[in-house]
Formats: structure tokens, sequence, C-alpha cells
């Protein structure tokens, strides 16, 4: 263990996904950037009760390829994904974790809410079949820290573990907060993300009752359903995966010649104080955890190419979110500079709440790795109340300094902002 020093310097040598888009880097980051979504009918439980019926589901996956057959049964989606991507994200920094280094290598890895489908089933054999038929390994493999613990055990990186929650920030929470792990010393190499799968029939019926999901276009494709910003957005989408992304200290990874794919400079988190709901009046809250995030090592505002927002496709929470860019970057945010392109991926993938900011940090690395911005896929129609530049086909560009932002539900925000890697 080193002692803090807030100069070193972080990167990104390593990533992994599972996501509605795609199963691993490649296929996510190919389908991403041709505009293919992910968003379909929901076949995990039977919508006929439901106005509602679509989902940015996971396609194709099998646990048993990352966990064995028995760690798979006890646990659950959530934790499978989770160790999916940090077992991916892990093989791509080409990172060897040994006896050697091991003590150095730590987790910040979360869930909006963890293991909630091991609550239902168990929940259901209590009430079906007595409480001598509750599984004694459910709880152990349905907390929130599950998946932190997991990938602990399955990969053997047995330095700084800790679990954050913060609802749909926890991605954007985990890496920002795994980066200031490796500035105050406690290791080198940090296994960062965050995981989530929402698609639980009883979830899908909150949502519902909220009043937060959304509809396709009128005589449109299901997959119309999500568009942020567009003028006639009317919800958002559930989708669910996991994204990962090995930290590593600059020095050591340049040490192992390790690929870089970006460099981590800011990072900022705050609360909006105002609604367990609702965003505050002008996305304070954002707009301050963005202003922070730049802040933080001194990013110029005017030189952010890119920003991967929260972008759910809510009328209000989109409204505020555009007003929160505005009050950062100003008049170069709006569609008329073309100056600050705005990439919202989860029109392909839905809204994987805990896993979301995890997933668009791995999509914003790659754009600014790749010098490329992934569309937002059904943007057609301007709304003049939140004037951004919403890229709506790949768009190959400079890309200095790339923006994600996520915002919670109970007001939580967090902005994390990625440099380019020129190998200065």
């Amino acid at each position: 263990m080193r002692k803090p020093d807030y100069a070193r310097r972080v990167v990104v040598t390593g990533l992994g996904v599972v996501s509605p888009v795609g199963n691993d880097k490649e296929t996510a980051w190919s389908n991403l950037i041709r505009g293919n979504s992910g968003i379909g009918e929901i076949t995990k439980f039977d919508t006929t009760p439901y106005e509602h019926k679509a989902a940015g589901e996971v396609k194709g996956f099998d646990a048993t390829q990352w966990l064995d057959a028995k760690a798979v049964r006890r646990s659950e989606p959530s934790l499978h994904y989770g160790v999916a991507a940090a077992k991916q994200a892990v093989a791509d920094s080409g990172l060897v974790i040994d006896d050697q280094n091991r003590e150095e290598v730590g987790v910040v890895f979360g869930s909006g809410a963890g293991g909630q489908q091991l609550m239902i089933e168990n929940y259901s054999v209590l009430v079906e079949k007595g409480p001598n038929r509750v599984a004694p390994t459910f709880i152990a493999n349905g907390l929130v820290d599950s998946t932190s613990g997991m990938i602990a055990i399955e990969t053997g990186a047995i330095g700084h573990n800790i679990c954050v929650v913060t609802a749909c920030s926890t991605g954007t929470n985990s890496i920002g907060e795994a980066a200031e792990t490796i500035r105050r010393g406690d290791a080198m190499v940090i296994i960062s993300g965050s995981t989530e799968m929402p698609l639980l029939e009883v979830a899908h019926a909150g949502f519902g009752n909220m009043r937060g999901l959304g509809s396709p276009r009128d005589g449109e494709p299901i997959a119309s359903v999500s568009r942020p910003f567009d003028a006639t957005r009317n919800g958002f989408v559930l989708g669910e995966g996991a994204g990962a992304l090995i930290l590593e200290d600059l020095e050591y990874a340049k040490a192992r010649g390790a690929r870089i794919y970006a460099e981590v400079v800011g990072y900022g988190s705050s609360a909006d104080g105002w609604d367990m709901i609702q965003p505050v009046e002008a996305g304070a809250g954002s707009a301050r955890a963005m202003r922070w995030a730049l802040q933080r090592r001194d990013v110029p505002a005017d030189e952010v190419d890119l920003i991967n927002p929260h972008g759910t496709s809510t009328p209000m929470g989109d409204k505020r979110e555009a007003e929160a860019i505005h009050t950062v970057f100003g008049e170069r945010a709006s569609r008329a500079a073309k100056s600050l392109a705005i990439s919202g991926t989860k029109s392909m993938t839905g809204h994987m709440m805990g896993g979301a900011g995890a997933f668009e940090a791995f999509a914003t690395v790659m754009s600014v790795y790749e010098q490329c911005v992934p569309p937002t896929v059904n943007y057609r129609d301007f709304d003049p109340e939140a004037d951004l530049w919403v890229v709506n086909e790949p768009t190959p560009m400079e890309i200095r300094y790339a923006l994600s932002n996520n915002i919670g539900l109970g007001g939580h925000n967090g902005a994390i902002v990625f440099k380019r890697w020129t190998g200065d």
C-alpha cells in the first residue's frame, strides 16, 4: 500500500460488457456504432396484463462459461453478468493476477438493487413450501455486494473491495471511486463497474404505475420506444446487463506494456437534496457533478467534445439534464453550435439501471479510443426545451475529452471525464 498522491494518473486498460447489444466488447461496440438496437419485446415474463411490452434484454448469454454450474444455480443473473464482464475486462487488459500482485488489485463494483430475483424466488418457496425449504445460500448470493465478492473469488483480486450503490448512478460512481482509490494509494489496479437485472415483473409493474415507461412512436417498431431528447419522448424502457473497466496506475500500466484506452481525468458526485424521483429545478444537482468533474483536474469545458448523457427518454428528466448541460457548457451545448456531441446510447440498450453507468462508461471510452460517436437512434424531432446537438448517425470526429453522466433515483448524480490517450 502506498501513500496518497492526488496527482497520480489513472488509465483504462481493459473493458468487458454484457448487454442488450452484445456480450463482449467487440460485438457491443460494433452494434452501438452501427446503430443496431437491442430493444425488443419482453420474453422474461408474460406481458399480457401490461401496456408496456418493451425491454433491452441480454440475449445468448451462458453463465456457465464464466462460473461453475453450482455457483450459477445458487446465484442470479445480475451476479452472472457482473462476473462475466469483470473477467472479460481482466483478460482484455492482459493483466495476470497472481500471488505477486493480488493484494494490489482491488474491486469497486456496484449494483442498484442486487439479487432481487433470488429474494422473490425464495419468498415464493417460503409461501408455497414452508420455511425449511428456503435456500440457505440465497442471502449470501443475493446481497447488493455479492457480485463484488464473487469477482474477488473468481479473479483472485484480494485488495481493496467495496460495493457502491447509488441507484442509476451506481456505475458512474463506481468508476469514479475506483480512480480515487488508486490515487489515495489503496491499490495499483481496480476492477470497476456495475451490474443489474431489473427485468422482473414486479419492477415492471412498479415503473409502469410510476408512469415512467414509454411507448413506441405511432405505427413504428417497438425499438423506437427509447428516444432520448426527442420531442416525442414519453418514457424510458428497462434494460439489463453489466460493464467493467480495469483502471490502473499509469506507471504500473506502462511498466507492464498495457494497452491504454483512455485516461480518467475527472470525477464529480453530488445530491439533489430535493425529491426521490423528480430532478431538481434546472438540473442543478447534475450540473454540480459535471462542473466538479471538470474542476477535479482542471479540464477545460470548451475541450469536452462528447457527452454520453443519462438520457433516459423521460420528458422531464431529459429536459432537466439538457438544462444542466447548458449550465456547465453554455451556448456551445446548443444544436446550432454543433460543438458538443450528445450520444444517447440508452436509445439502443434501454435503461440498465445500476448497470447503466458502467456500460455507458464503456461506450464513452470506446468513443474516445476510436474517435467516433455512436448515434442516438430514434432521435428525429428537435425539442427546443432540450436544445442539444444530439448525434443520430455514426459520426467520426476529434474527441479530446468525453464525459459520461448519470442520475439516480434519490437525487444521486455522477459524472466522469475521460481523456484521449496520446502517449504523453
